[in-house]
């Protein structure tokens, strides 16, 4: 999700090196030898998209992806562009470094907890996520229908959140989510509201990761729940 404020100085300065470093942070899917997949699918996002401290197959938009298998529906693993502690400007910035101009299927975003927890204003987050948004529907080849975004989970309910403000966490989460909606609105995207279900990790730790920080993966496999019939329906069009 984000860079800890408990975090050492030697090991921030990696991290920070890593993030000025030349590389994108872009994983493909894993090649295959079997015929390629009819739809192609791209996931844009923070450490929430990566699976922080889950395998790789434990992500949501792994999750879904099989889903969308088991269903019938030819989908490819997704492309990755995210990354632990990035905010809405990073994943940005990130984008316009890959140079790509594939285009897909399907593309998902879930992006804001680094902006709401280093303190950013919720007027640099709208601006910023709309700029995101636009990008995603130019990785849709134009279509605002082909967009999935899902809104930002309460990390306030965690372990790692006991100690500190929990329900000022909440009550930024939801401000920013708010203003999430709003865009997809605008846009003419579809927003996906997990962060309810992401606070069942208040009573049963078993959705909380060994890091006691981010979701396992038992939680991003309820995330892709919610999010499945709807991406179902994006193929379809």
């Amino acid at each position: 999700m984000f860079l800890p404020r408990r975090i050492g100085g030697l090991l921030l300065l990696m991290v920070c090196l890593a993030c000025n470093n030349k590389d994108t942070f872009m994983f493909p899917e894993p090649a295959s030898p079997a015929v390629k997949a009819q739809y192609t699918y791209l996931a844009l996002g923070d450490s929430y998209t990566i699976g922080e401290s889950v395998a790789t197959e434990s992500r949501w938009t792994y999750f879904l992806a099989n889903y969308l298998r088991q269903a019938g529906v030819d989908i490819a693993n997704p492309t990755t562009i995210a990354h632990t502690g990035w905010t809405t400007a990073e994943l940005q910035a990130a984008i316009r470094q890959s140079n790509t101009a594939i285009t897909y299927d399907l593309v998902t975003l879930l992006i804001g907890v680094n902006n709401q927890y280093r303190g950013q204003s919720l007027e640099t987050y709208r601006s910023e996520f709309r700029e995101l948004l636009q990008t995603s529907v130019n990785f849709a080849a134009g279509k605002p229908g082909h967009v999935l975004v899902l809104s930002i989970p309460d990390w306030g309910v965690t372990p790692f959140a006991q100690g500190q403000n929990q329900t000022k966490i909440t009550q930024e989460i939801e401000a920013f989510n708010a203003i999430a909606q709003e865009e997809c609105v605008q846009a003419h995207i579809t927003f996906v509201d997990i962060t309810p279900v992401s606070r069942k990790a208040f009573q049963d730790d078993s959705y909380v990761a060994a890091d006691n920080l981010h979701f396992s993966g038992k939680m991003y496999a309820e995330w892709a729940a919610l999010a499945y019939p709807l991406a179902q329906e994006i193929l379809k069009k």
